[in-house]
């Protein structure tokens, strides 16, 4: 209850007039004194909390007043993080949360297993990709939406869950009883030969333990044969400074600047500079970066183009570049607060400079189609260590554009008459990958998609009441192809295969596979990004 301080006040009232020291507050006091805009407020809120048409929780309206105060920043990165918001940045920074260590999604009506996660208790109980999760503690989960199945899928370590199973070609059920565990999950989401030259990695997100991950998994590929690399930041948010860094270090040399930041509190402003010697010195390295590229990924791909040390190919990244401070405000809340900027080493804003998040997003669109303005403005123009131009005007500009596919025309005629029988579409693709595997029907993970298993998936979408007329589907048949043989390659195969799969189709991996096959040193691709510049200016 917010207490009136009616009586109090008056007798400290009449004690200041008796004395002489009310007025002689007053006189000392400033007109919008901060004393004076804390009283404002408190009384403001025991009026509303008094008299206020409708009853309020007055818990409800201080954390009303500290989203307000924070909303009027205009920063979208500044925010309270209530126990919810809190727990969901402990896990992407850290990597770690409580459960059974599987990937879900859920397809027609089901939870489907997308994969279990390395070394987890669901691996270890031996549950499968493309196991169907029919019941949880005894409780049928037929219908239930992904954050449910999530939810209670997690809780606390040492915890047990029974599932029961059904898997594709075992008529009756298997039943797994699962001991919940913390588990890790790794930023190197996949580390593997693409040839018998060029290795590929992965990262996303940049979390505790990504620096670490990195180093093992490019030793690994070089004993493998390694002899340039694929580094793919695509869709990684970002994550911890100190992990941007520290991945950054491992390529740079000693005394080589990584990021600055500059602030206005004592102690933001601060430079970050290599302090190992690079155990790669010779390894050529294609960094891969997309509009989903943002924050401690653009400070890597950053650091490496301005030394001159990673070729980065694809499209212009998101453009975040905000330190955000934390402070743990109670053991399940804490603020989250924009507190500096990043630059790169040659001096440009990672930033995007920009009035609203609405005309961020609208930017990055934008490049993602190459319209980008910005390299046509000189004012923006800086220099790598080997005298390269790169642009600024926020975030990380390519060396190398190569546009990610998007759908022909044909192709997004027949996603706009699926409409809202899109979810259906995808749960038939499922159910029928599934129906592949029970039978056995696939040889191997380079099976061809006929044109009969085309014909069955759009029976049984139009079956379930898409309208679909051949005019529309004619122009579709390879894309739903395509997303077949993605599904049944990962449900029947597996995700490395899958990825393969996918990698092979994938225009920007490709190029860049091409670079880092003929690279036999790192100056190697800055050579092919001059001859690329050249053929752009003619």
């Amino acid at each position: 209850m917010i207490r009136h301080k009616g009586p109090v006040v008056t007798l400290v009232a009449l004690a200041a007039l008796a004395t002489g020291g009310w007025f002689l507050q007053r006189e000392t006091e400033p007109a919008g004194s901060v004393y004076q805009q804390a009283r404002l407020f408190d009384d403001v809120l025991a009026h509303v909390a008094d008299y206020y048409v409708d009853s309020l929780d007055e818990r409800n309206l201080y954390q009303m007043a500290i989203d307000g105060m924070l909303d009027q920043l205009g920063d979208p990165y500044s925010v309270y993080l209530k126990p919810d918001d809190f727990r969901q940045l402990s896990e992407a920074t850290t990597g770690n949360y409580t459960g059974l260590g599987i990937q879900i999604d859920v397809r027609d009506g089901w939870i489907t297993v997308v994969a279990p996660l390395p070394d987890t208790p669901a691996e270890r109980a031996g549950v499968e990709t493309g196991d169907r999760i029919v019941k949880l503690d005894g409780r049928p989960t037929e219908g239930w939406k992904q954050d449910q199945a999530v939810k209670e899928l997690r809780g606390s370590a040492g915890t047990t869950a029974n599932l029961t199973i059904r898997r594709a070609g075992i008529p009756e059920p298997i039943e797994f009883k699962i001991t919940r565990a913390t588990i890790h999950v790794r930023s190197v989401q996949i580390a593997m030969m693409l040839d018998d030259r060029v290795g590929y990695i992965s990262l996303s997100p940049v979390n505790e333990t990504s620096a670490r991950e990195v180093a093992e998994a490019v030793d690994t590929l070089l004993k493998q044969g390694m002899k340039s690399m694929v580094f793919d930041l695509r869709g990684n948010p970002g994550g911890l400074l100190d992990q941007g860094v520290a991945v950054s270090d491992l390529f740079l040399d000693p005394s080589d600047e990584i990021v600055e930041t500059r602030g206005r509190a004592p102690g933001s402003s601060r430079e970050f500079r290599d302090t190992k010697a690079q155990r790669w010195p010779n390894l050529p390295i294609v960094v891969i970066v997309n509009g989903g590229s943002a924050s401690a990924a653009e400070i890597i791909a950053g650091a490496l183009q301005d030394h001159d040390r990673g070729l980065v190919v694809g499209t212009p990244t998101f453009g975040k570049g905000l330190v955000q401070s934390f402070w743990r405000l109670t053991p399940e809340s804490g603020l989250k607060l924009t507190t500096a900027r990043w630059y790169t080493p040659s001096g440009r804003t990672i930033q995007r400079v920009t009035r609203t998040e609405d005309e961020q997003e609208a930017q990055v669109l934008a490049a993602q189609r190459g319209q980008d303005t910005v390299l046509n403005a000189d004012s923006l123009r800086f220099r790598t260590d080997a005298g390269r131009p790169v642009y600024g005007g926020g975030g990380i500009r390519p060396d190398i554009f190569v546009a990610a596919d998007t759908f022909t025309t044909g192709e997004r005629q027949f996603m706009r008459a699926l409409g809202e029988k899109i979810p259906i579409y995808r749960d038939v693709l499922a159910s029928y990958a599934l129906e592949l595997k029970e039978g056995r029907r696939l040889p191997s993970a380079t099976f061809r998609v006929s044109a009969g298993m085309v014909d069955e998936i759009l029976r049984r979408v139009r079956a379930k009441g898409a309208l679909l007329p051949d005019s529309i589907v004619a122009p579709a048949r390879s894309l739903i192809a395509q997303e077949l043989s993605y599904e049944a390659t990962r449900y029947v195969f597996g995700r490395p295969a899958e990825f393969r799969r996918r990698m092979a189709d994938d225009r920007q991996v490709q190029r860049a596979v091409t670079l880092a096959s003929r690279a036999k040193s790192p100056q190697d691709l800055l050579a092919a990004a001059g001859a690329q510049s050249a053929n752009d200016r003619q």
